[in-house]
């Protein structure tokens, strides 16, 4: 679709112009690509060049830059410099961290922190904050909590089984695929079923949503896309990232997905009494003292 027609969907103000540019850059005419090609490669320039001078640069007229300018949702050139001023403002976006062999340290690390902090932003205004208030009511009352991941998705399960095992509630992460079926036929209403596949669309992880599903649990989906392993799910969380096709840069959706569980973890221990607070304050003042050797002296002391 043409997104310089007159019924193209209006853009969201508080995006950044240089993703929302990326994103509809497949769908502009020719002419208008090629100012988009200029504004992604050049965004500094840009900013400080005319109306004219963009349009020679981008070796097209002044009205099809214009029109370039409202087929992004901007009102206008001058509209669009500022919407420009603002994301540079905020930082490069992650269409332009992409890694080359001859970057040097310093600009490689530049690239994947710029990268990962934009791609994390851009993640955090796409979640859906009311299915995350749900799913922490969830996992509050939950009476044993199950979290099930593939590969990198596994990484993520085991992350949030140390996490949620602080809260004195059974839990456990499975990233086998028969041992993800078994844990899942044996759950009960009262239960929870965490998914999390990066993708949505990995099998294995949707039948195990399904067969908790079936026996009573409440399933939760931590995935970075709303098919799939969503369409299953009691409550889907999306962590939508930027994915970045350099084969060097994988990790965003993982680093998200941590984020991700750090909020529901965090919230659900904001949520426990005193006591609980006491108890875990005891646990973290004992692995303090073995880090140091002074364990089991601490242990004497507190007349254990």
């Amino acid at each position: 679709m043409d997104q310089s027609s007159k019924g193209r969907t209006p853009i969201d103000p508080a995006r950044n112009i240089l993703e929302v540019i990326t994103t509809l850059k497949v769908g502009l005419r020719n002419s208008d690509r090629k100012v988009a090609d200029l504004v992604l490669e050049n965004p500094g320039i840009v900013l400080g060049a005319t109306l004219a001078k963009t349009a020679r640069r981008a070796r097209v007229s002044e009205p099809t830059v214009i029109r370039f300018c409202e087929a992004i949702g901007c009102s206008g050139f001058r509209d669009f410099k500022l919407r420009l001023a603002q994301s540079l403002a905020l930082g490069m976006p992650a269409t332009h961290s992409v890694l080359s062999p001859g970057d040097s340290p310093s600009t490689l690390a530049d690239k994947i922190f710029d990268y990962t902090m934009n791609s994390l932003n851009w993640a955090r205004r796409q979640l859906d904050k009311d299915a995350v208030a749900r799913a922490i009511d969830v996992l509050e009352t939950a009476r044993r909590i199950e979290f099930f991941g593939f590969g990198a998705s596994g990484i993520l399960a085991i992350d949030a089984q140390q996490k949620f095992t602080l809260f004195g509630v059974p839990c456990l992460a499975h990233t086998d695929s028969h041992q993800q079926f078994m844990a899942a036929a044996m759950l009960h209403p009262g239960d929870v079923a965490v998914a999390i596949p990066n993708t949505g669309q990995s099998v294995g992880i949707i039948q195990v949503a399904r067969v908790a599903r079936k026996n009573g649990a409440t399933v939760i989906g931590i995935s970075g896309s709303k098919g799939g392993l969503i369409r299953h799910c009691d409550i889907g969380l999306v962590v939508e990232t930027l994915e970045n096709t350099d084969i060097y840069t994988p990790t965003i959706s993982r680093i998200a997905g941590l984020v991700v569980i750090d909020i529901l973890a965090t919230a659900v221990a904001l949520r426990r009494d005193a006591a609980h607070d006491a108890k875990l304050s005891e646990m973290k003042k004992g692995l303090a003292a073995m880090r140091s050797g002074h364990f089991w002296q601490i242990m004497e002391d507190s007349g254990s």
